[in-house]
């Protein structure tokens, strides 16, 4: 199986459903106020990679075929996901999104939090029309999970005091759940089997956890990271991840203290160049990447019950591509 797989190439199985997704997705965002649908406009101008609705769709494909409702799950993780995007910048105060102004620096907090609120209602409207209720349970779960998630990490961004127990709790919520969620929708949409529902979900929450160590990694090893943002993105919002976790716990006390009171007085560019090489020479990276390769291993594992198609080839080759990946 090759490592060296893009991204739109594992998504040929899916190019055609991926195109008519697209159209959906549009679609189901529609407003009669011509502002609200200005501000959708421009948010879907910027779609990103499509990883979640990807993966509905890989998974729904791997186990039977795709059909309308198949459509309407995907719609409804990536309006969540993008929700939450406009959610975090506003917590974040971030002034940008994929290179672009984001919504809260044109239209400022108050429209950014109710377009997020927007989506989220048309999202929860998409699925009680069709009374898609495994969809909701699973979306609203899904939900409860990442808040816990973001709100456990913004806490402990001020305590300092996290561990790799708080820092696995606090990915399974906040990116790990919403991988989950696709996986189980797509299986939802095209099969009754449980023993197909079971292989993906644990698929999903393992490829989850190695995509996200795999964005704490890229915050210390790429020159910009994901969002485009300078190295060390993470490190200016305080934010311990497990590189740095690792790391500290390889030291004198003395030289962890010293680490922890740069982060937290604010780190300077020099700073942040002093902390990678620290994170880096105390094994930080390497043992991170260990992690993301067993979580990566374990996805890998979970679905050998899947009949042998492409869409499965793809989402074996998708956990590949969490790790290798380098943006």
């Amino acid at each position: 199986m090759s490592n060296s797989l893009t991204l739109s190439q594992i998504q040929n199985p899916i190019d055609k459903e991926l195109i008519y997704f697209s159209k959906f997705f549009k679609n189901s965002l529609k407003s009669s106020l011509p502002i609200v649908d200005t501000i959708i406009k421009y948010i879907i101008r910027q779609k990103g990679k499509q990883i979640r609705p990807t993966l509905v769709l890989l998974a729904a494909k791997a186990v039977g075929e795709i059909n309308d409702s198949s459509y309407r799950g995907a719609a409804l993780v990536e309006i969540l996901h993008t929700a939450t995007l406009v959610h975090d910048d506003v917590v974040d105060d971030a002034d940008t999104r994929r290179g672009f102004p984001s919504i809260n620096s044109i239209w400022k907090n108050k429209i950014a939090v109710l377009i997020g609120d927007y989506f989220l209602s048309t999202g929860l409207m998409l699925s009680i029309d069709k009374n898609d209720f495994e969809f909701l349970k699973v979306t609203s779960r899904s939900v409860k999970l990442m808040t816990e998630g973001e709100i456990l990490q913004i806490h402990k961004s001020r305590t300092y005091d996290i561990n790799e127990e708080t820092y696995f709790k606090i990915i399974s919520g906040k990116t790990a759940s919403l991988f989950t969620t696709c996986v189980d929708i797509g299986a939802f949409s095209t099969t009754k089997k449980k023993s197909f529902h079971n292989a993906l979900h644990n698929y999903g929450t393992a490829v989850g956890m190695a995509f996200q160590i795999k964005d704490d990694i890229l915050d210390y090893t790429s020159r910009t990271n994901i969002l485009g943002k300078p190295i060390g993105g993470d490190l200016r919002e305080k934010k311990i991840t497990l590189p740095l976790i690792y790391a500290l716990k390889n030291v004198s006390k003395n030289e962890s203290s010293k680490i922890l009171s740069m982060i937290r007085k604010g780190v300077t560019t020099s700073d942040v160049l002093e902390i990678t090489n620290f994170v880096t020479q105390n094994g930080g990276i390497d043992y991170a990447i260990e992690k993301a390769t067993e979580f990566s291993n374990t996805a890998i594992k979970s679905i050998v019950v899947l009949p042998n198609t492409p869409a499965k080839a793809s989402l074996l080759n998708f956990a590949n591509f969490v790790i290798s990946r380098n943006k």
